[in-house]
């Protein structure tokens, strides 16, 4: 049997799966970060990544709908109103949209999800599935990624600024809440992880439940980048770029 690793010692663990697992190590990230996608290849990457974010709200209600605890739950919900905001003209989706039309996207198109790869749909219903199936300290443990995800927001926004003429920060609005809401996630989360995973079992649990979410977040690009990069064949469906090569 494992040792019972100390809350330091479970951190520590934690963090390493990022440093080797977190999606900004992916190939497809570096090619958006270093501007090497053509503009077809941004559309497709925020047409994707739409639908991530579209359900990301969702995870986090059924999170919220599983907490027997008043205050558990008061901390949480602010993970929803931040992604939908307090009405139609707030909240990250709204953000997010603002990105696809700047893009150039049809917005009934991106919000219909019609485009959406097959794979990108497959994963991100895996993880609500998971956060609905699962204890609720591996769902609430599964949110860890956004322990990594201020550091990665900075090299992309700096990178897509800095080499994509089309882009611009008014379009990057999404990203310039996200990096203090997620360090506010991600130290709730951590200090429950910490405090409540006290067995072994519990303990590899956590760093599982870490270990499937980054790899929901690798699966995405996986798609992204075989579909419209190498081989550069999306299914019948998808969004497809043909044509759009400026």
């Amino acid at each position: 049997m494992n040792p019972v690793l100390t809350p330091a010692e479970l951190e520590e663990r934690l963090r390493a799966i990022g440093k080797e697992r977190y999606h900004h190590l992916h190939p497809f990230h570096h090619l958006l970060n270093q501007g090497t996608l053509t503009k077809a290849q941004v559309k497709a990457w925020a047409l994707n990544r739409y639908y991530y974010q579209s359900m990301i709200p969702v995870k986090d209600a059924t999170i919220l709908s599983r907490m027997p605890d008043a205050a558990l739950r008061r901390e949480w919900r602010q993970r929803i109103l931040d992604h939908d905001g307090a009405n139609d003209d707030e909240g990250g989706i709204r953000r997010w949209l603002a990105l696809t039309d700047g893009l150039g996207l049809d917005r009934d198109y991106v919000l219909s999800t019609r485009g959406v790869l097959p794979a990108t749909r497959f994963a991100v219903e895996a993880y609500v599935h998971f956060v609905r199936e699962r204890s609720l300290l591996e769902a609430i443990a599964s949110s860890l990624t956004e322990l990594f995800s201020p550091m990665a927001i900075g090299a992309r926004v700096s990178g897509m600024l800095a080499n994509y003429d089309y882009i611009t920060p008014e379009i990057l609005a999404y990203f310039d809440k996200r990096p203090p809401q997620a360090t506010r996630d991600s130290d709730f989360a951590l200090a429950y992880v910490k405090a409540h995973a006290r067995r072994p079992d519990q303990q590899q649990a956590v760093l599982d439940a870490l270990s499937f979410k980054c790899d929901v977040l690798w699966a995405q690009l996986d798609a992204l980048h075989h579909a419209y990069v190498t081989p550069a064949t999306p299914p019948p469906g998808a969004y497809d770029p043909e044509g759009e090569t400026e």
